[in-house]
């Protein structure tokens, strides 16, 4: 197969729409059991382990045994990117361009993508990022300068973690479904999100991707960043 042919099974496989609903679901970065993802693609559960099945053959998802179940997840971050990714591509709704800061909320406003930050927030403070020289766009990826591995380090970030992990970009832009422009992925996004979570940056929202946004965080953010949220 070549990759043209290659381009087109994976594409019919992300876009069929169950199989959308349940990779969907999957963005919030936790493993479901195929009960769950059938739950949320309303369909049973034979059907759902049929698309399982497909999923996981192309290797767009993964599964892992615990006890008498099976969970499943993104069989790596870069899958999570091309979902959240194909989200960009829905136009806003009439007038929608227009709203400001303040109507934005729920999870447009704040929320995760896989394992990292995204929504207005998660823009915002990439943006800042980059400001404040900490970051540079260099094609799809980020460079993280000098200046901001020092920063990275302070915030609890290690340069050596990061760099000894080969398998894994150390920071991607990912592009944001409901900002149309671009958040930071890849491992520093992943370790900046949970320093931000141990310092209770945010709050999670139950079965939600949805995060808040502490005043601990506003505060912080405004202090290191000069970021108004």
């Amino acid at each position: 197969m070549d990759a043209q042919e290659k381009f087109i099974s994976i594409s019919a496989l992300i876009c069929e729409p169950v199989r959308a609903k349940m990779l969907w679901n999957l963005l919030d970065g936790r493993a479901y059991t195929a009960s769950e993802l059938a739950d949320e693609a309303g369909i049973s559960a034979s059907s759902a382990s049929n698309h399982l099945s497909k999923l996981i053959e192309a290797d767009i998802i993964k599964v892992e045994s615990q006890g008498r179940h099976r969970y499943f997840s993104f069989s790596r971050p870069e899958v999570a990117y091309v979902v959240e990714s194909l989200a960009g591509s829905v136009k806003n709704d009439p007038g929608e361009t227009e709203k400001n800061f303040i109507d934005i909320t729920g999870i447009k406003f704040c929320r995760t993508c896989y394992d990292h930050l995204a929504g207005r927030v998660g823009v915002t403070l990439t943006k800042a990022f980059e400001k404040k020289g900490l970051i540079k766009k260099s094609g799809h990826h980020y460079l993280i300068t000098g200046k901001g591995w020092k920063w990275f380090s302070e915030f609890g970030i290690s340069k050596k973690e990061i760099e000894s992990n080969k398998r894994r970009v150390a920071a991607r832009q990912c592009l944001d479904w409901s900002e149309r422009k671009p958040h930071l992925a890849g491992q520093l996004g992943a370790l900046l999100l949970e320093k931000m979570l141990e310092k209770n940056w945010f709050r999670k929202v139950k079965f939600s991707r949805e995060l808040v946004v502490t005043s601990k965080a506003r505060k912080e953010m405004s202090d290191l960043l000069d970021v108004d949220v």
